[in-house]
């Protein structure tokens, strides 16, 4: 038997899922996060092609995206515990197919803002559902969770990529075809890969891998929910305004949309790799300490980011960048470690529920705030936030998270 072989066999036996699942539930996080951005991306297009003079003015359509994205967390979670995860990455995969080819239809602002809602909703259901089913059985939390914040950080790049070039070749519309007959293919693989997990989680029971006292439990939810919010609200500001960001100051050096969008693709794919550090670090390092260090490192180069010009402004996009998706393991690894298998998905779903609707507030302001005060308050404004965070953290409760 080859060393492949056995080791596909060892981890058969260990319970864990055949490799195509889990590539096929990170490419789910990936796609999860392309969709969600590619009206971002593409919105100077569609705002001239819906006869607006701004693309600030259209920004505010696409807040039901993101609210319904937090908002449907909740049912989403509870019907990954109780009815079953593998049932509704099957809804994901279809729902948002489905969803995108009927965006692509819009002819009118409301009809966009309506397919954009659709997709918010089922887009929803990935982080309380498909994270959990991915780490359900492993033994290594920190380090997959980590290669699936890369794969949704790729995600992240692929809409500043993929977008730029579908919106500059076909048009926007089929920046949103595209990806969904993608998504539908992935449904019918997984739904033929995917064999039946069994009993709901809701009916089975893995303790968390630390046992905290009722009043820490509630204290770390809290802390870890408001932290959310905060970190949320950054990455909202960051991934939805970053294209007209770079087109702002890139002014008069580089004017071509597609090469904006490659050069935010490098940004983020470099920037996506930190996640697979800190998902190793998660599993060796107190989880408190490195996510307040990560935190606290994101404000010099927020503050970096709206100060430059010319070049230095993709490095200091790359900086801050790095550290921004550098936190985003803490929160699911968090879940996974103080909570038991049969309620993470409903737990995730009302964290997420509170974090990303409240966040969603972002992506309505981002428009206005840069309309009114340009990218330098804004981002000067990401670095109060994340001083807020860093605080918010030191709050958690001190004990030793490593696995």
């Amino acid at each position: 038997m080859s060393e492949v072989t056995q080791e596909v066999s060892e981890r058969y036996r260990a319970g864990e899922h055949p490799l195509p699942v889990s590539i096929l539930l990170n490419i789910a996080h990936a796609l999860d996060h392309l969709f969600l951005l590619i009206f971002a991306t593409a919105v100077g297009s569609i705002a001239i092609d819906l006869g607006f003079d701004r693309w600030e003015d259209l920004m505010p359509y696409s807040v039901g995206a993101f609210l319904l994205f937090g908002l449907g967390s909740v049912p989403s979670g509870r019907l990954g515990d109780l009815w079953g995860r593998r049932q509704m990455m099957l809804v994901f995969f279809f729902g948002l197919g489905v969803a995108a080819l009927l965006t692509a239809l819009a002819q009118t602002p409301w009809q966009l803002a309506g397919g954009l809602a659709l997709i918010g909703a089922c887009a929803s259901i990935y982080h309380p559902v498909g994270i959990p089913m991915l780490v359900q059985r492993t033994t290594r939390p920190g380090v997959v969770i980590g290669i699936n914040g890369l794969a949704g950080n790729l995600g992240v790049a692929g809409a500043a990529l993929i977008t730029g070039l579908l919106v500059q070749w076909w048009g926007w519309r089929a920046a949103f075809v595209v990806p969904g007959l993608i998504s539908i293919a992935c449904g019918v693989a997984f739904a033929v890969l995917c064999e039946s997990q069994g009993p709901a989680p809701a009916r089975s029971r893995k303790a968390p891998q630390i046992q905290l006292s009722r009043p820490e439990l509630a204290r770390a939810l809290v802390v870890m929910t408001a932290a959310a919010i905060t970190g949320s609200l950054i990455f909202n500001f960051t991934t939805n305004g970053n294209t007209q960001f770079l087109t702002d100051r890139f002014a008069g050096l580089v004017d071509d949309p597609a090469m904006i969008g490659l050069v935010l693709a490098i940004v983020y794919v470099c920037a996506s790799f930190a996640q697979v550090a800190v998902g190793h670090l998660i599993d060796k390092i107190p989880l408190r300490r490195l996510y307040f260090l990560m935190v606290l490192a994101q404000i010099p180069w927020l503050v970096l980011a709206a100060l430059a010009s010319g070049w230095w402004v993709a490095f200091a996009l790359l900086g801050a960048m790095v550290f921004i998706f550098g936190a985003i393991p803490f929160t699911d690894a968090m879940i996974v470690k103080y909570v038991d298998d049969s309620m993470r998905s409903r737990v995730a779903g009302m964290r997420l529920a509170v974090s990303f609707g409240v966040s969603s507030l972002a992506v309505w302001l981002l428009g206005p705030v840069v309309k009114a005060s340009g990218f330098t308050t804004l981002f000067l404004s990401m670095a109060v936030i994340a001083a807020t965070t860093a605080a918010l953290i030191t709050l958690l409760p001190k004990v030793d998270t490593r696995s």
